[in-house]
């Protein structure tokens, strides 16, 4: 769609023809309006036309080009949708040596925990669309995996290479809801969530869960908790041997840090419950609907503007040849 930002300046055109009408008479004759450059003696002396003198049609053209160029002719493009309005959820994941415990049923067989939390919680990634997404791994400290960012293919690739072990052993909840907290310090006061999943009971690190439950209470952050493992173990777990059951989760403590933000508690004994979670969280926190988009506006004024003063440049060579040429 092509359109002017300032049509009201094709007002200005007869500007010229008005000019001439106001400008006072002397001995039936007047000076000649012309546009800078066109000149074609000294500065200092004024030449006379008869009266009724015109405009010359490429003088009329230079006008016309400049009159375009003011009111801003500008060329706008086909809507573009943008994202829709999301949320910036940071996911903490547990890598403690408990995740190794195989007590969930996926696909036909018993895995472990890591296993199954990474094939459901990939596609709830892939599904994140609008949404920013970062990664904070932990069990003996934590750490931040990838940062708050759209790419949720990269977030899911990141949480597909993490291993046991690769921050210990132990389970440091309180770091991990610590540092889900300062990656939030410069965003946004709306639309921020944690969710933290852990197998176990705050075991390590550096910051209480307490003290992290305070940090997060104060910044606004919605916390949802989600505790991990079957009510029967089974199998052999890699850290402990003989597995642990889901009993060894601090539920108190996940209950207590889900309700104090305003998030919610849940508990994922297999992989059909995890997925209800994670669908009941889009129900929680709805993405905004109101589809939004823009038009990109491209400025074509100096089109008309350049034109304009390359035929004032000719006009004026032209003119400066002529008058070398011109016998005195």
């Amino acid at each position: 769609m092509f359109e002017f930002s300032w049509p009201w300046l094709f007002l200005l055109l007869p500007l010229p023809i008005l000019l001439r009408l106001l400008k006072p008479r002397a001995s039936g004759t007047q000076t000649r309006l012309r546009i800078p450059g066109f000149a074609t003696h000294n500065l200092s002396s004024q030449q006379r036309e008869p009266m009724g003198s015109q405009l010359t049609l490429f003088e009329w053209l230079i006008w016309l080009l400049l009159v375009i160029a003011a009111a801003n002719p500008t060329w706008l493009d086909e809507p573009i949708a943008l994202p829709s309005e999301g949320r910036d959820i940071m996911l903490a994941v547990d890598l403690s040596g408990s995740m190794t415990e195989q007590d969930m049923a996926y696909n036909g067989q018993y895995v472990d925990r890591l296993t199954m939390v990474k094939a459901v919680l990939s596609d709830f990634i892939e599904q994140r669309q609008g949404d920013r997404l970062g990664l904070i791994l932990f069990a003996d400290t934590a750490f931040l995996q990838t940062p708050l960012t759209r790419d949720v293919k990269t977030v899911s690739k990141m949480l597909s290479e993490a291993q046991i072990g690769l921050v210990g052993r132990a389970t440091a909840i309180g770091d991990a809801l610590g540092l889900s907290v300062k990656r939030f310090a410069n965003k946004d006061k709306s639309n921020r969530i944690v969710v933290l999943l852990t197998d176990g009971k705050n075991t390590a690190g550096n910051l209480t869960p307490e003290d992290a439950l305070l940090l997060a209470r104060d910044a606004g952050i919605k916390v949802y908790t989600i505790g991990v493992g079957s009510d029967n173990p089974r199998g052999f777990s890699l850290f402990n041997m003989g597995g642990m059951s889901g009993d060894n989760i601090d539920e108190s403590l996940l209950k207590r840090i889900s309700e104090q933000t305003g998030g919610l508690y849940f508990r994922a004994k297999d992989v059909a419950g995890l997925q209800q979670i994670y669908a009941e969280l889009d129900k929680l926190e709805p993405i905004s609907a109101d589809e939004q988009s823009f038009r990109p506006l491209t400025s074509l004024f100096y089109y008309p503007l350049l034109l304009a003063t390359l035929l004032i440049s000719l006009k004026s060579v032209f003119t400066t040849v002529r008058n070398l040429r011109e016998p005195n």
